[in-house]
């Protein structure tokens, strides 16, 4: 149950942010193998002033089109995260004209007693959900 937080600067158009949000599930779809209907995506539009995103001394030219996705999720593979990151990358560049360089990941592990869906219940670990 991967949860998906988009960071980017203002003025995209409606059209563009659900594409963004598409692309990028069906990569996460098909790297973390889970179920269509697991899609829980929030998106954070901010003013240029809100957001400092720098290289890390990696020599890449960040424009407007920069967007930052942190993941939160149960723990995944090594080779989960990188088909993700290269899926992701690939697609996004592909269909959306969002440049590898102007794109971040972070995930964040959680496990499956950090999961409520509602009714103040932990589905996980009553067995509601796998």
């Amino acid at each position: 149950m991967p949860l998906l937080k988009f960071h980017m600067y203002e003025g995209k158009s409606e059209e563009e942010i659900t594409k963004i949000l598409d692309v990028t599930h069906d990569a996460m779809v098909k790297s973390f193998n889970v179920p269509n209907s697991d899609r829980y995506q929030l998106v954070h539009e901010h003013k240029k002033y809100q957001m400092v995103i720098e290289d890390t001394g990696l020599d890449y030219e960040r424009t407007d089109n920069f967007v930052l996705i942190h993941i939160i999720s149960r723990t995944r593979t090594e080779k989960q995260i990188k088909a993700f990151y290269a899926n992701a990358a690939k697609a996004l560049e592909e269909q959306c004209g969002i440049k590898a360089t102007d794109l971040m990941f972070s995930i964040s592990p959680n496990n499956d007693e950090d999961w409520s869906f509602g009714e103040g219940k932990a589905q996980f670990l009553t067995g509601d959900l796998k």
